[in-house]
């Protein structure tokens, strides 16, 4: 199987709720990166593993979300490297909101396993579907606490 149709089989398996297909495709040691601000990844490292990744990513996905889709519409061969171009899609069941958001994944394949996932979607997008607090408004609310302190 080439590198492109191990992702692309990797995105079936995920649509058909194909778990054990899904996992089989991951190498023992595989790096999930999410995307930076995703709510999942409060502590914005790299899930680890088959077992992290399900029960921080996929777990959570079957949960929270109604009719969540990954849906690629371009491939790119880039050799060990595949980019892949689509949409996210779903219902989030806590806010009753749609989820319609661009994504870019980069897939790193090594010994015909997927070694690396790196994620980038609008996470301010997705933070807003889910009900979850903007870190940007966050995090400006702690540099103005800083700058009054420091006013003091």
């Amino acid at each position: 199987m080439n590198h492109v149709d191990l992702v692309r089989s990797s995105y079936e398996a995920f649509s058909q709720g194909d778990l054990p297909s899904l996992l089989a495709t991951f190498a023992d040691e595989i790096e999930w990166r999410p995307a930076e601000g995703h709510p999942y990844a409060s502590e914005q490292r790299a899930w680890i593993g088959p077992e992290a990744i399900s029960e921080s990513l996929f777990m959570r996905t079957a949960e929270e979300w109604d009719e969540f889709s990954a849906q690629p519409s371009t491939f790119h061969d880039a050799g060990e490297t595949i980019i892949v171009e689509g949409r996210y899609g779903g219902v989030h069941k806590g806010t009753g909101r749609r989820l319609d958001a661009q994504f870019c994944h980069l897939w790193t394949i090594r010994a015909g396993k997927i070694r690396v996932f790196q994620q980038y979607l609008d996470t301010a997008q997705l933070r807003r579907v889910m009900g979850c607090p903007d870190i940007s408004t966050r995090s400006s609310g702690r540099v103005a606490s800083i700058v009054r302190a420091s006013e003091n």
